[in-house]
């Protein structure tokens, strides 16, 4: 039986913000939930006013793992900036919004269900050639026409979730991925060469591959004012620099100006399953205001710096290592108490931290990356990883070392 979230159970003062500190949906609707029935009649009666129909194009970078092994952060900034600005730029120009805030290497956009499918598919074909011609690194794109919840600047709901893991685990760099009810859209005459991807039917049904077709007539001039996180001078200092990517004494005054050395922890909270996926969004969200509410606890000893709590992920920085790793020690036992389980993954190394224009903070850095990897990619709940770094920083001698392949990377790890 699924739990039952409370108010009670949380410090008062997290509704007491007016900011959305947890990052996702807004705290009022939470709360609303939390003194609901918590049913899915009462949770779909909440969300109803969110529901909106229309398409979903997620995308997401092919090898960048290799790529941060090769080039400094702010190159990686500036090479991952490009193909962000030909998504926005030619997904405005046809009627469509950026979704969210394009910190990662990942870009989302909503197009209403007004604009016709073959446009928008002209216009992922123009998007991948122009990224091909003009970019270092390559994206895969995934499209979906369904339902979502349009919740404070993001695209919720099993069909969102579906086609974001599908761009992101499913396709392959300069790759087009369309859902069975997008292809379903198009006339059976229309001018583009597709192929089913495969025989496996997901959870928004099979999935089509877009080879060839035409693109715009017009490509639309490069808008650079996509959903960015970042400060206005950072960013102007950003683009100059993605014009001059060669010009080393310009990239050291912008790392001294902008970068520095801290300890990454990440730490993922295992999720709840729910008798659905509408019950399932705010079941896990309001286990990340717990996530929320020990983080503020434990800071306040560790004096480390919290970054975000979005989702199933909380992310923080420190100055010191072996304070770091006392405070991830700390808060997977608070978790565990709670009969929350956890998996830690610390990294240490050059990033930059900035300040969102909307309230909050985000990152972006190597040490992020690794932190996620090790973590989330081969982790398992209960345990905590040290990188390969954090060697030359501590004692490791109570760790098991284990070596294994990412992205066509080795990676050794600390596993406690």
């Amino acid at each position: 039986m699924t739990r039952k979230f409370t108010t009670d159970q949380y410090n008062p003062a997290l509704f007491d913000i007016t900011q959305d500190i947890i990052g996702s949906l807004p705290l009022k609707l939470i709360q609303k939930w939390l003194v609901s029935e918590q049913t899915q009649q009462a949770t779909l009666e909440l969300l109803k006013p969110y529901k909106v129909k229309g398409y979903a194009i997620s995308s997401d970078s092919a090898g960048l793992t290799k790529l941060t092994k090769q080039k400094g952060l702010l190159e990686i900034l500036a090479i991952i900036n490009q193909p962000k600005e030909i998504v926005y730029s030619v997904g405005t120009a046809i009627g469509g919004e950026g979704v969210g805030i394009w910190a990662a290497d990942n870009t989302q956009m909503f197009y209403s269900a007004s604009v016709n499918p073959e446009t928008i598919v002209s216009a992922l074909l123009t998007i991948q050639r122009q990224i091909s011609k003009t970019c270092q690194i390559k994206i895969g794109l995934g499209a979906h026409y369904g339902e979502f919840y349009y919740i404070n600047g993001g695209l919720y709901g099993l069909e969102a979730d579906a086609i974001e893991e599908i761009a992101e685990n499913d396709t392959e760099g300069g790759e087009i991925a369309i859902s069975q009810s997008f292809y379903e859209l198009l006339p059976e005459n229309h001018n583009f060469t597709i192929t089913q991807k495969s025989e496996e039917v997901t959870e928004i049904g099979k999935l089509f591959r877009v080879l060839d077709g035409p693109g715009l007539d017009v490509i639309p001039p490069l808008n650079p004012q996509y959903p960015i996180p970042y400060s206005q001078e950072f960013y102007a200092d950003l683009l100059a620099f993605g014009n001059r990517l060669a010009d080393t004494e310009f990239g050291k005054q912008l790392a001294e100006k902008y970068l520095q050395n801290k300890v990454v922890v990440l730490i993922e909270r295992e999720p709840e399953e729910a008798q659905s996926h509408e019950i399932g969004m705010f079941t896990n969200l309001a286990l990340t205001a717990e996530l929320k509410d020990t983080s503020s606890q434990l800071l306040q000893k560790y004096h480390g710096v919290e970054v975000k709590v979005v989702g199933s992920i909380g992310i923080y920085v420190f100055d010191k290592a072996d304070t770091a790793l006392n405070f991830a020690q700390a808060f997977r036992q608070e978790l565990a108490a709670q009969n929350i389980a956890s998996r830690i993954g610390i990294d240490t190394g050059s990033i930059l931290l900035f300040d969102l224009a909307a309230g909050g903070k985000d990152i972006a850095g190597n040490p992020v990356n690794v932190a996620s990897k090790i973590a989330q990619d081969k982790g398992q709940f209960g345990k905590l990883y040290l990188s390969s770094t954090m060697k030359t920083l501590m004692d490791v001698s109570q760790f098991t070392q284990i070596t294994y392949t990412v992205s066509g990377v080795e990676i050794s790890i600390y596993e406690a």
